[in-house]
């Protein structure tokens, strides 16, 4: 049996006999997007164009010089930071539910993905979610700042399904790339995420150093779908993202493209620079204005859902990824 789409909105699916419902919209490229998040804007260290939202490190100086192959061997520029709208992320408890898509639901013909995990003494996993990955230049597709080198030349495409990948579905699989889990599963690492949890949600900075802590939402580790802390509908979706983006920078799909290390070209970072992204809410309700409009990773989603009222409708969630960029623009 090949594919069969089942359309778009609410459907239900049959697994293992119980229905299930996918719900998303498609993004509105112009309404939906929190065009402030944007900013700030610098050129050099400066801030050309400031923001309420706290900025990366950047650059010292406003002159850039950057190697190439052919004479003069060096190419100079203008060290420009900006954030840039780069990816989507659905995450849903339904698999194969592609939320910032229409709430497509899609039968792939085949028993992948349909799985139940749970502990050693039985009891099932307080959340277990799915995420897709898209590759999303929006500057790009909208023909925003067309001309200008830094924006991301690419098109709109799906590029990663945890329901393909076994990894994403098993705690011991996932240790195959994140061994390092083992380290910081303990009171003492734990309890330092305490500390990310109030800088992030207080000062929209995390805690320089605690990569294996994502602030309020819970261990990072391991790098898979199944939660041990799903408070609400919103902390475990953010969590399940910011899963995804790490496992994505240790299998090295995703770059880092900010600081003055990656102002030539993008860098290779298996240890994630989680200070490098910002996720908005872009599904079920777009999150375009406000408080906590596209927070750092490990922000208390109290702060996040602040004066939203969010349907009460199944558990799928969008998010819209906003990565910093440094670049060397002529």
């Amino acid at each position: 049996m090949g594919l069969s789409l089942l359309g778009q909105g609410a459907f239900a699916q049959e697994t293992g006999g119980l229905p299930s419902t996918c719900n998303g919209n498609f993004v509105n490229p112009i309404s939906d997007i929190c065009w402030d998040c944007l900013f700030p804007l610098s050129v050099g260290s400066i801030p050309v164009v400031p923001s309420r939202h706290p900025d990366t490190r950047n650059p010292s100086f406003p002159i850039c010089l950057c190697p190439i192959s052919a004479p003069p061997f060096v190419r100079p520029g203008i060290a420009i930071g900006f954030w840039e709208p780069a990816r989507l992320v659905d995450v849903s408890k339904d698999p194969w539910c592609f939320v910032n898509i229409g709430g497509l639901n899609i039968s792939p013909g085949f028993d992948i993905g349909h799985k139940t995990t749970t502990y050693e003494d039985g009891s099932a996993h307080e959340g277990q979610y799915f995420v897709h990955w898209y590759i999303y230049p929006l500057l790009y597709w909208l023909e925003l700042l067309a001309d200008f080198a830094c924006v991301e030349n690419a098109s709109f495409d799906i590029a990663y399904v945890s329901e393909l990948d076994p990894l994403w579905q098993d705690d011991e699989l996932s240790m195959l790339i994140n061994p390092e889990a083992a380290v910081f599963a303990n009171p003492i690492a734990q309890a330092a995420c305490a500390a990310d949890c109030v800088a992030v949600t207080t000062t929209g900075q995390n805690v320089p150093g605690l990569f294996w802590c994502a602030g309020c939402h819970g261990s990072i580790y391991p790098f898979n779908g199944n939660l041990g802390t799903d408070t609400t509908r919103i902390q475990g979706a953010a969590l399940a993202a910011e899963r995804m983006t790490y496992k994505l920078h240790r299998q090295l799909i995703a770059w880092r493209t900010s600081g003055p290390e990656a102002i030539c070209q993008k860098q290779i970072a298996p240890i994630w620079p989680r200070e490098q992204y910002r996720y908005q809410l872009v599904n079920p309700i777009p999150h375009v204005s406000g408080p906590g409009t596209c927070p750092r990773a490990g922000t208390a989603t109290i702060v996040y859902e602040s004066g939203r009222t969010i349907p009460a409708v199944g558990e799928d969630v969008g998010f819209l990824v906003w990565r910093k960029r440094n670049c060397c623009a002529l």
